[in-house]
C-alpha cells in the first residue's frame, strides 16, 4: 500500500495579477512545502479552488507539481466531481498525468443518499485500479455525511486506501476507526483536531496550516506517537490560534493572505471567492507575529 506520509498539504493555487494560473509559483510553492514538512501534496482540491479551475487547468498543475517535487514527495490530484462520469475521466487522466494517488469528494449539490456514495466511490475506484483513492468527507461544503457504516464497505475495496474525515466529528472518527481494518488510513480534515484525530486511531492531516508550519506539525505528530503527550500538546496549543484563524473565513482565502504577508505573491482567490475587509488581514498579522512566522 501506498505510504502518503502524516502531513498531506492541500496546496493553494497561485494566480497572476490578471486571474491566470501562476505555473511557476506553484512549482516554487510545492518544492518549498516538501522542504517543510509536507510528505504528499494534494493539488485542486478545495484549498486550491478546484470549482473554478477547468480541467485542462488542473492536469497541467498535476504535472507542473509531479515535475516540481519528482522523487522528494508525492502528489495526490484532486479529481472528485458530482457526476460520476466526470470523477472517472478526471482520475483516469491524472493517472496517466503520473500522479500517485487521488482524492474523491463526496458529491456535493445533488445529495446521494449512502448507497448511491458506494456505487459513485466503488465505480471510480474500479475504473483506475491502480490508483489509491482517499475519500473526502466535508459535509459542510457537499451537504451530505458519507456514514463510517458506508466508508466500511468501501474499505474493502483494494485501491479505497484511506478518508480525509472533515465533518469536525470526532465521535465519527472513532466509529471510522472502529469499523474499518488497522491499515485504512484516517486523515483528519481539521487542522485543530489533528491532535485529537491521532488518540482515536488517525494518522495525520490533510492540512492547511502546513503551509506555514509543516515542520511543527510534523514534530507534533512524531512527539504524540513516540508517546511524548504532553510535548504535543503543547505544540497543538501553541499553534491553536493559528489554526482558527485560516478559518475566521473561507478557506482558501485566509490561507492566501498569511502566504502573502510572508512574500508569497500567490494572488487573490478567484470569485465567487474574494478578499472581504482588511480587518481578516489585520487579525492574521496578529496571529502571525504571535507564532513567530513575520
Amino acid at each position: 500500500m501506498v505510504d502518503f506520509g502524516r502531513i498531506l498539504t492541500a496546496m493553494v493555487t497561485p494566480f497572476k495579477e490578471d486571474g491566470s494560473v501562476n505555473y511557476d509559483l506553484a512549482a516554487k510553492l510545492a518544492e518549498h512545502l516538501v522542504n517543510n514538512g509536507t510528505d504528499t501534496l494534494v493539488v485542486c482540491g478545495t484549498t486550491g479552488e478546484s470549482p473554478t479551475l477547468s480541467w485542462e487547468e488542473e492536469y497541467q498543475l498535476f504535472g507542473v507539481v509531479l515535475q516540481a517535487v519528482a522523487g522528494k514527495a508525492k502528489v495526490m490530484a484532486g479529481c472528485g466531481s458530482n457526476s460520476t462520469e466526470e470523477a472517472i475521466a478526471a482520475t483516469q487522466k491524472a493517472a496517466k498525468i503520473g500522479v500517485h494517488g487521488c482524492l474523491q469528494v463526496v458529491p456535493y449539490y445533488n445529495k446521494p443518499p449512502q448507497a448511491g456514495l458506494y456505487q459513485h466511490f466503488a465505480a471510480i475506484a474500479q475504473a483506475s485500479p491502480e490508483v489509491p483513492v482517499l475519500l473526502y468527507n466535508v459535509p459542510g461544503r457537499t451537504g451530505q455525511n458519507l456514514q463510517p457504516q458506508t466508508v466500511a464497505r468501501l474499505a474493502e475495496i483494494d485501491n479505497i486506501i484511506g478518508i480525509k474525515e472533515a465533518s469536525g466529528n470526532l465521535d465519527q472518527v472513532s466509529e471510522l476507526r472502529r469499523l474499518t481494518p488497522p491499515e485504512f488510513q484516517i486523515y483528519s480534515g481539521d487542522d485543530s483536531l489533528t491532535l485529537p484525530s491521532l488518540a482515536v486511531g488517525a494518522k495525520g492531516v490533510v492540512s492547511v496550516a502546513s503551509h506555514l508550519v509543516g515542520l511543527l506539525m510534523q514534530e507534533m505528530i512524531e512527539a504524540y506517537t513516540s508517546g511524548q503527550v504532553q510535548q504535543a500538546t503543547a505544540i497543538h496549543l501553541r499553534l491553536l490560534p493559528l489554526f482558527k484563524a485560516l478559518f475566521i473565513t473561507t478557506n482558501p482565502i485566509p490561507v492566501k493572505i498569511a502566504l502573502k504577508l510572508q512574500g508569497w505573491q500567490v494572488g487573490s482567490t478567484r470569485l465567487p471567492l474574494c478578499e472581504e475587509e482588511s480587518e481578516f488581514s489585520q487579525k492574521l498579522e496578529i496571529v502571525l507575529k504571535e507564532v513567530g512566522l513575520i
